[in-house]
């Protein structure tokens, strides 16, 4: 169960009440006085700032580093690394790279804090919140260039209903007013930090020209790339990995479907540089995958057999592990870092072409017709048993044509996101068939190396393997038949 957090003014005169006890079941603590300083850190036109993030330091808990709000998420993501005053820990440095690029950071606000914490404490001395009166000054070297006082009351999940509303209530009484709407980050850094950051989402509809749907198509999937890069050098969550890939999947295919809008050169060297980075990201994702999927396996073998399928696990660990140092290294190189100056200047000035200029809803249409012929014709010239690498080829253009409808669906509409779902359907059975053809194929050569009941157990996985190919070459027709029909296409 979520908290609560009330915000009041603290105007001149206002002191803190006492806080004694509560008709919510709680009671207040004695008071604490605290005193520490602030350093905010940040590129020199506030680049982390305005994407919502922050460096800090403070002097009574060390670094924090507060990532923006993932996708659909509002809050900062926080995390703590020990270091002294003078310049942040490479680590914190490193998790930012994706927001500060070719930016150094340097001081851009100190802060002097006078703080009195009164703890609220359950019947039985559990602390369950606490109410803060903070006099912040703001510090232009040794000068003071502003002053705030305000009140903060946070209460935890399982505190008593009211006890926040209670709370507030005894502070008004005692002159606390309302909440100053000004955002602490103004207070501290400026209106400035309130610009619009250099990654952000482009908005189009049917009345935007075409090289605005460029726009919003390139600045959708750098802007996912930027959130997932921090995740990706923690290395705590597969996911991070899976999104960045997408993201440049996404950005070749979209450069791709709008190659007859912009100039042929920049658009080809820019995929190139997608290419090089998607190869590093997806050496480290297909090992996840796979890695994934062997523990799935092995948890339907019989104990003894689980255990002797620990072997397999290794070497794909061990496999993950040196694919994932190559991946660090190339994001913490200079190549990624010029790549990603040229991505977000890519939102902003993409090399368009005069025919960019045409309508959205006129243009974009015609732009989705290819990609679809090209899966048309792919699954027309199938046999009635395709090998593996040509079914394989069909979920690679099944996947462009998705992509080409998807990134044309915020002109489009309904329609084309219709389609781009139902292609979506053949993309996804015929990547379970891959999937099932890529592990055992790694399992026949696994065994190659094997001893003893290893290479029975790998020969038990590749079993399983086998069985989910056949299942999703026997599925895929029925999703193509969907995807077909004429009602998916009747905008193209």
């Amino acid at each position: 169960m979520p908290g609560r957090e009330l915000s009041l003014s603290s105007p001149p005169g206002f002191r803190l009440p006492e806080l004694g006890g509560f008709d919510a079941g709680a009671r207040a603590a004695p008071p604490q006085d605290l005193q520490f300083q602030t350093i905010y850190f940040d590129t020199a036109d506030l680049r982390l700032a305005r994407a919502g993030g922050r460096v800090r330091y403070r002097s009574d808990e060390g670094w924090t580093v507060a990532l923006p709000p993932g996708e659909g998420g509002d809050v900062p993501v926080e995390h703590r690394f020990d270091g002294d005053h003078g310049s942040p820990p490479e680590l914190a440095l490193d998790l930012v790279t994706a927001y500060t690029r070719d930016r150094s950071l340097e001081p851009v606000a100190r802060l002097r804090t006078a703080r009195r914490r009164v703890p609220l404490l359950a019947l039985d001395g559990t602390t369950m919140g606490e109410v803060v009166e903070d006099e912040v000054s703001v510090l232009e070297g040794v000068h003071l260039a502003a002053r705030y006082r305000e009140v903060e009351i946070g209460v935890s999940g399982d505190a008593p209903a009211g006890l926040a509303e209670a709370v507030a209530e005894r502070l008004r009484a005692a002159g606390a007013g309302p909440p100053d709407p000004t955002p602490k980050i103004v207070r501290a850094l400026g209106w400035r930090a309130l610009e619009a950051p250099d990654v952000a989402p482009v908005p189009v509809d049917r009345s935007s020209t075409a090289g605005e749907a460029v726009r919003a198509a390139i600045a959708a999937s750098v802007l996912r790339l930027v959130l997932h890069d921090p995740g990706v050098r923690l290395g705590q969550n597969p996911e991070d990995v899976h999104q960045a890939r997408v993201a440049t999947r996404r950005l070749r295919s979209d450069l791709r479907t709008f190659r007859s809008l912009l100039d042929a050169e920049w658009t080809s060297s820019l995929r190139d540089e997608l290419r090089w980075l998607g190869q590093e990201l997806g050496a480290v994702r297909d090992t996840e995958v796979l890695l994934d999927r062997m523990r799935d396996r092995i948890d339907g073998l019989r104990a003894d057999d689980q255990s002797d399928a620990k072997p397999i696990l290794q070497r794909l660990s061990e496999r993950w592990e040196s694919c994932r140092a190559d991946l660090l290294d190339a994001i913490r190189s200079g190549r990624y870092l010029q790549l990603l100056e040229r991505l977000v200047h890519a939102i902003h000035e993409p090399a368009l072409l005069p025919e960019a200029d045409a309508p959205a809803a006129d243009a974009l249409p015609a732009l989705v017709r290819g990609p679809w012929q090209h899966l048309k014709s792919a699954v027309d010239a199938l046999g009635d048993d395709p090998v593996d690498e040509v079914l394989h080829e069909v979920r690679i253009r099944a996947k462009r044509c998705r992509y080409a409808s998807e990134a044309v669906a915020p002109v489009v509409g309904k329609a084309a996101r219709e389609f781009a779902r139902a292609v979506a359907s053949v993309q996804e059975v015929l990547g379970e068939h891959q999937d099932a053809v890529v592990a055992e194929a790694w399992l026949r050569e696994t065994a190659r190396t094997a001893d003893g009941r290893e290479v029975f157990v790998a020969g038990e996985l590749a079993a399983f393997e086998i069985a989910a190919s056949r299942d999703a070459r026997d599925r895929w027709r029925g999703t193509w038949r969907d995807a077909s029909r004429k009602r998916h296409r009747n905008w193209l």
